[in-house]
C-alpha cells in the first residue's frame, strides 16, 4: 500500500449489508472494510461473496478485519472472499502477524490502539506489516465505538510509520465535523465506520460531504 502523490487513503469500514456495499463501492474510497469478528457489523463470508456477484467492487481493495483469529479462521474467509488486505485488529503478536503474511501472501495491516505504549508496540512490527491503523480503545469494544483518541499523539504515530516506510491511517470517531482538523495533521489516510452512518446504515450524503473535504485537502496540498 503506497501513498499516491497528494492523495489521502480512504477506507470505509464496517460494511454489513448489501446496501452498505452498494453505497461504498460507488464512493471514492480505495479500501472497503468488512468485519469478520464478533461485532454489530460482523458479516458472513458466504453472504458477502454473494453480494460481490451483484455489485462491482473491482476498483476497490477489500480489507478483512479480524480480532485474534486463528490461521484456520482467516483461511475460511479468504476461501470465500477475494481479500486484498488482512487487518489484524486485536492483540496479535509480531510472530503471528508475520505468519499471517507468509501463509496468505497478502498485505497485512496492524491496528494499534492508542495508549502510552502504542509507539513501542508499533516498533515491534517494524519490517512485518504493510500499514497501520491507529484506533481508539473503548471498554468492551475493539473498534467502531465512534470515540476519538487524543490527536496530539498523531504526529508521533505518523513519524514512526514513516520511519518504517509504511502508511498510517487514523480511525476512531472521525466524522464530517472534525475531519478538517484531522486533515491538518499530515496523516496518510482515514478509516471511518460509524462516521459515515445514519441510523446504523452507510449514508451517501455524509460520504459525499466527507469526500468533498478530502478533495479540497488534496487540491490544497498540490498548490
Amino acid at each position: 500500500m503506497k501513498k499516491t502523490m497528494n492523495s489521502l487513503h480512504i477506507k470505509y469500514c464496517g460494511n454489513k449489508t448489501l446496501e452498505d456495499l452498494r453505497i461504498t463501492a460507488d464512493s471514492n474510497a480505495q479500501y472497503l472494510g468488512f468485519i469478520f469478528a464478533k461485532s454489530k457489523r460482523e458479516v458472513d463470508p458466504s453472504e458477502l461473496r454473494n453480494w460481490l456477484t451483484e455489485i462491482n467492487a473491482n476498483s476497490k481493495k477489500l480489507v478483512g478485519v479480524f480480532v485474534n483469529a486463528s490461521i484456520e479462521e482467516i483461511a475460511s474467509v479468504v476461501k470465500e472472499v477475494p481479500l486484498s488486505i488482512i487487518q489484524c485488529h486485536g492483540t496479535e503478536s509480531p510472530q503471528f502477524v508475520d505468519l499471517v503474511k507468509q501463509t496468505f501472501n497478502k498485505e497485512v495491516w496492524k491496528v494499534i490502539h492508542h495508549s502510552e505504549e502504542a509507539i513501542k508496540n508499533m516498533s515491534t512490527f517494524n519490517g512485518i506489516v504493510d500499514g497501520y491503523v491507529i484506533d481508539s480503545k473503548a471498554k468492551g469494544l475493539w473498534g467502531g465505538s465512534g470515540q476519538v483518541f487524543d490527536w496530539s499523539y498523531i504526529p508521533a504515530y505518523v513519524a514512526e510509520a514513516k520511519q518504517q516506510g509504511v502508511p498510517c491511517l487514523i480511525a476512531g470517531g472521525i466524522n464530517q465535523e472534525n475531519l478538517d482538523k484531522l486533515l491538518t495533521l499530515n496523516i496518510d489516510g482515514i478509516d471511518i465506520s460509524s462516521g459515515i452512518e445514519q441510523n446504523d446504515k452507510k449514508d451517501i450524503d455524509i460520504i459525499s460531504k466527507i469526500e468533498e473535504k478530502v478533495k479540497r485537502y488534496d487540491t490544497s496540498t498540490k498548490s
